[in-house]
């Protein structure tokens, strides 16, 4: 059996999310306007982005749904 290669990261996965999208922006910076290449980094940017704010509310100690869904399930109760 193949042995699981193990990393030792040190820095948060949120952290790691927030640099990628930093640097996916950066790099589509240099790129012409529009173009479908600055298009999918930008879209991978905002997808980092995203995961991010995700994986910090779900390990966040409140764990309450964003304002957006309260909306939602307090509309379908009324």
């Amino acid at each position: 059996m193949k042995k699981r290669l193990r990393i030792k990261h040190t820095t948060t996965f949120e952290e790691r999310l927030a640099a990628e999208a930093r640097r996916l922006a950066e790099a589509a910076k240099n790129l012409a306007p529009g173009s479908p290449a600055q298009e999918l980094l930008l879209r991978r940017a905002r997808q980092a982005e995203t995961a991010r704010r995700i994986s910090s509310w779900l390990s966040s100690p409140g764990l309450r749904p964003p304002k957006a869904v309260e909306n939602l399930i307090s509309d379908r109760k009324g």
